[in-house]
C-alpha cells in the first residue's frame, strides 16, 4: 500500500461578532488579505478580484496564489466573515484569532485546518457507492 501523500493544507476560518461596518468595506478586507499574504509569505498571481455587494451587503475577495488560493465572504448582517486559504507546501500558522479580532472586531474565530491528499481521498471514498 502507498503512504498517504499530503499535497496541501487548508484552512476554513468563520470569523463571528465582527464589526459590521468593516465587513461592508473592501479597503479593509484588503489589508486582511495583504496582512496575510505578507506574514505568510505568500506570492499572488495576478491581482485579486473584488466584489462589494449593494447597500448593506457584504464583501467577497479572491487571490490566487502560486501556493493556491486565499478567498473571503462577509455577511455584515450576521457579523460574520469567512475566510478560505488553501497552500500546497507548509506555512506557519497565523494567528486568526488575533489577528481578525484586531481588523474586524472578531470575538470568536473557529480554524479549521485540513490536510489535503490521498490518506483523506482513502478515507472519504470508503462509504462511497
Amino acid at each position: 500500500m502507498n503512504s498517504p501523500e499530503i499535497v496541501g493544507t487548508e484552512w476554513l476560518v468563520e470569523a463571528e461578532g465582527c464589526e459590521a461596518a468593516k465587513l461592508r468595506e473592501p479597503s479593509v478586507l484588503k489589508q486582511v488579505f495583504a496582512n496575510i499574504i505578507e506574514d505568510l509569505g505568500l506570492k499572488p498571481v495576478g491581482d485579486p478580484i473584488w466584489h462589494k455587494f449593494p447597500g448593506e451587503g457584504g464583501v467577497t475577495g479572491l487571490v490566487a496564489l502560486t501556493e493556491s488560493h486565499l478567498a473571503c465572504h462577509t455577511y455584515p448582517e450576521h457579523g460574520i466573515a469567512t475566510f478560505n486559504l488553501y497552500c500546497c507546501r507548509t506555512r506557519p500558522e497565523w494567528d486568526w484569532s488575533g489577528r481578525l479580532g484586531e481588523l474586524l472586531g472578531a470575538n470568536n474565530v473557529t480554524v479549521t485546518k485540513l490536510e489535503r491528499g490521498s490518506r483523506n481521498r482513502a478515507e472519504s471514498a470508503g462509504g462511497a457507492a
